[in-house]
């Protein structure tokens, strides 16, 4: 029996491939697009499925076996479905600017301090509720035919079991869950004017559906009896993949978004509403995850490289050497001296300001590429620096690291994490934590490992681990201090007209 774990993405799903032993045996990607234009995010929900029933085809043709497919998914994005289950409309990206007054009316309503004491949220329209409010008021007609409003994960479980469920996790993206209560809230519903029957019920991240439904798992060339796990939000998904329980490790993804995902049971609320901080529950009851992140991680490298990797790029081409190695050049592990701001795409935790622009400061003639290269790492691990300080002002400190991702590979960007952040940062060979942890959940649900930790030894393995030297921490704390004051300093001269 193979073990699967399916992850929906906002450009792409992977399903990858696990054998009962925990190795991994490959994965299947398929892209869809997104429509953004000035007065809208958008994707087709269509388009989804189709490329979710395309990688379980082909994974089918070589892994006829799998016995258990755990679904996670990105948060937010809903979609509307008839009384046949088809799609009303487009699905809403998170970054769809509909749905701001409607924000502000359930903030009005019922006060920002009551919202985030139910929901973990600081309200905000990125969130899924205040866009279903806006569908409502502005598509009353099409609004009136919708009888389930769905995510993406309980989306494709529901189509491929019958059974609508959503994980708490996924659920706490919407603005409308109680965490406390682990239901729907009907503070929130009544507030907005909607049906909680509209909604998939509330279960443990982990929970089984079922099995695939007859019909499909022939078409698709699988089994009948394969089961289906409703796994979690895709952050959660990856602090799971990296043995990351409890409060004594802390998951990095190191991906396109850098972002850390610590693991608490007490906390002040209020500090961490303040800072634009979630409180997600976990797979432990009173446990909970926040979601410290920079949305430019691995992006603000893509992005280097891409525009200014010039002579790098052609000399990699040329002796197939890694670009990365090559820009990373004989790094002394010292600060740059440079500071970068990296709000590329805005600032994300826990500033949150969606107008807040990069920069580079301190260039002189003396410096190289390699040199600005570096500072965009530095400026990522400052950045974590300021969310550490900040999170520890709630109650919540940051354990040793589990660093998962393309940057997990870099050797300068670990140490430099690791001095930076004053914490052990250990990398882990599973490149792919989201699916781990996704199919670790459906070996414990199909009964192959007895519980998380088994599957854990079974399925992640450390690699090197990285210490903090002392020294280096004080250097880089003392160029910390002035990037500290870039935001305050900078944010004034961006408007946001000016910038678009």
């Amino acid at each position: 029996m193979r073990l699967s774990g399916l992850d929906i993405g906002t450009t792409g799903c992977k399903l990858s491939v696990f054998d009962p032993d925990g190795a991994m045996l490959g994965s299947v990607y398929r892209d869809y697009p997104a429509r953004r234009t000035h007065q809208a995010h958008e994707m087709d929900v269509g388009a989804i499925w189709d490329a979710v029933r395309e990688v379980l085809t082909q994974a089918a043709r070589t892994y006829p076996d799998i016995g258990g497919l755990g679904v996670a998914s990105f948060g937010e994005t809903f979609v509307l479905l008839d009384e046949n289950d088809a799609p009303l409309a487009p699905a809403m990206l998170y970054t769809d600017s509909r749905g701001e007054s409607q924000c502000a009316a359930l903030s009005e309503a019922l006060g920002e301090t009551c919202i985030a004491a139910i929901t973990g949220l600081k309200p905000h329209p990125m969130y899924s509720l205040p866009k279903i409010m806006w569908m409502k008021e502005r598509r009353p007609e099409l609004f009136a035919r919708a009888r389930r409003v769905m995510l993406m994960e309980d989306y494709i479980v529901y189509k491929l079991t019958g059974v609508a469920q959503i994980d708490y996790s996924l659920a706490t993206r919407t603005m409308a869950f109680d965490i406390r209560r682990l239901c729907w809230s009907e503070d929130l519903l009544n507030a907005a004017g909607l049906d909680p029957a509209l909604f998939s019920r509330p279960v443990p991240t982990g929970t089984p559906a079922g099995c695939l439904r007859s019909e499909l798992a022939h078409s698709l060339g699988l089994g009948g009896d394969t089961l289906i796990v409703s796994v979690s939000h895709d952050q959660v998904a990856a602090a799971i993949g990296s043995g990351v329980f409890d409060p004594s490790a802390t998951v990095d993804g190191a991906g396109t978004v850098e972002c850390i995902t610590p693991v608490f049971t007490d906390f002040d609320p209020a500090e961490m509403a303040r800072n634009g901080y979630c409180i997600v529950p976990f797979i432990q009851p009173g446990s909970y995850v926040t979601y410290a992140f920079c949305y430019t991680g691995g992006a603000l490298v893509k992005w280097f490289i891409d525009q200014l990797g010039g002579h790098a790029l052609e000399e990699s081409r040329d002796t197939g050497a890694s670009v990365y190695s090559l820009l990373e050049g004989e790094s002394d592990g010292m600060p740059t001296g440079l500071l970068v701001l990296p709000h590329f795409s805005g600032a994300a935790t826990p500033n949150m300001d969606a107008g807040s622009r990069g920069a580079i400061l301190g260039l002189t003639l003396s410096h190289t590429r390699q040199d600005i290269y570096r500072a965009i790492m530095e400026g990522v691990c400052y950045e974590m620096r300021l969310n550490q300080e900040r999170l520890a002002l709630a109650g919540i400190g940051i354990a040793p690291l589990r660093a998962t991702g393309g940057g997990a590979r870099s050797d300068v960007w670990l140490q430099m994490k690791a001095d930076i952040l004053n914490v052990p940062v250990t990398a882990l060979a599973t490149a792919e934590a989201g699916a781990a942890g996704s199919a670790m959940l459906v070996g414990v649900a199909a009964g192959i490992f007895r519980d998380l930790p088994a599957a854990a030894s079974a399925m992640i393995h450390e690699q090197r681990t990285y210490l903090p030297r002392p020294e280096a921490h004080a250097r880089y704390m003392a160029v910390y201090e002035r990037y500290k004051k870039v935001y305050d300093a900078i944010r004034p001269l961006m408007e946001e007209s000016t910038c678009l």
